[in-house]
Parts: C-alpha cells; structure tokens; sequence
C-alpha cells in the first residue's frame, strides 16, 4: 500500500455555509438539505447513525434509515426488543449523524426520544415489500442464534403461517421519534476552516443560530 491511513486526507471545497443562507427553522434548511442529497442521487441519502447509551453510560452506534421528518422531529423503525430499542427505552436520549460525502456535508442532531404512535407505526409497517413485513417476525433482532438456517426456518414458518393473508404488524416492532434539542449543520470548508451552524431551541419556540468554530 502506498499510502498510509495518516496520508488520507481530502480538501473540501464545493460551497460555504453562513448565517444569512440558512432558514430560521431547522427543519427547512434540513428538508433544503435533503432534498439536494436526493437530487444528487446519493447511495440512501436516509441512512443515519444512531447513536444510544445504556443507563450507566455504555454507548452503542449503528446504521438506520430516516423514514419521516416534520418539525415534531425525525422518525426511524426497530424491533422494540433489539438491543437499540431496549437502551432507547431505558434511557431516551440519543443522537443522529447523516454523512453525505460528495456534497461534503455532515448533520448531527441531538435530543430526546419518544415511541411513535401506534397507528403511525401501523401506517408505516403496511407500506413496506412483503417479505421485510415477514422478516420483521422472524427476526428476534440483536439475540444470539446458533447459525443462518435458524433465521431462514423462522421465515419459512412465518411465510406459512401468513401465506396468502395480510401480514400483521408485530406487537414489539414499531417507530421511534427523535425530538431535537440541537442540530448542527457542517459544510465542508478548505484547510479545515470548516462551517458549523448550531440550532437550538428557545422558549418563544424559535432558534437560536449559532456559528461553531471548526
């Protein structure tokens, strides 16, 4: 190899980011945002690190897909057992973080934790393919198994079980919304000058804009 993991570096240089560009809301300028990732044809311009602790501290990070947003918050599905669920449950606190590369823009959002209603979750769940409605039974998600054969009998029973019926949702599966507390808009700049815009809430239910050195 070449290069060495300290030589890996890249000069950001497409646009900047400054107070007056910006919207008042948050959630504007990330709908603006996002919809420029899907205009670009990004690979899942939706997925987000999740990031979650247990009660005493012991964090845990993973990819999830961003499935609603409105100005109540940003809206994700889980198996309500999964290991992610659980630690969400205990302690409602967590954090987003979207990459997109090639526009050379990170967002990172900070805040609390809430289920999604039931019907919300029921809405969602009947839009998804046939086969992830299935598997959202079948997978006793983030519990050990003893090999790949396990999951594929649980879907095969599952298949039989539902074969030519609606698949209903499963009682333990279902959304999370993250209601913000702090939003951080990051636009890649030269030499590491980067732009750091930071939204946070205030009691006249506006935000306060405030720019972060890099």
């Amino acid at each position: 190899m070449d290069k060495t993991i300290a030589d890996l570096r890249k000069d950001y240089t497409l646009e900047g980011l400054s107070e007056t560009e910006v919207d008042p809301s948050p959630f504007v300028h990330f709908k603006k945002w996002f919809e420029q990732a899907l205009a670009a044809q990004l690979p899942e311009p939706n997925a987000m690190t999740l990031a979650t602790t247990t009660p005493d501290g012991k964090p845990s990070a993973r990819m999830v897909l961003l499935k609603d947003f409105d100005e109540r918050g940003f809206v994700f599905f889980t198996n309500y057992n999964s290991r992610k669920g659980q630690e969400l449950v205990a302690n409602p606190q967590a954090a987003l973080v979207f990459w997109w590369a090639e526009l050379e823009r990170q967002v990172r959002i900070l805040g609390s934790v809430e289920k999604v209603s039931e019907t919300e979750s029921d809405y969602y769940f009947e839009s998804r393919p046939g086969k992830s409605r299935l598997g959202a039974w079948a997978s006793n998600q983030s519990e050990v198994i003893p090999n790949r054969e396990v999951l594929e009998q649980r879907m095969q029973e599952f298949q039989s079980k539902y074969e030519n019926q609606e698949v209903p949702r499963p009682p333990h599966w279902g959304g999370f919304r993250l209601i913000p507390t702090e939003i951080e808009f990051w636009q890649g700049r030269s030499s590491r000058l980067h732009d750091r815009l930071l939204y946070t809430p205030l009691e006249t239910g506006t935000w306060k804009i405030e720019r972060l050195s890099p």
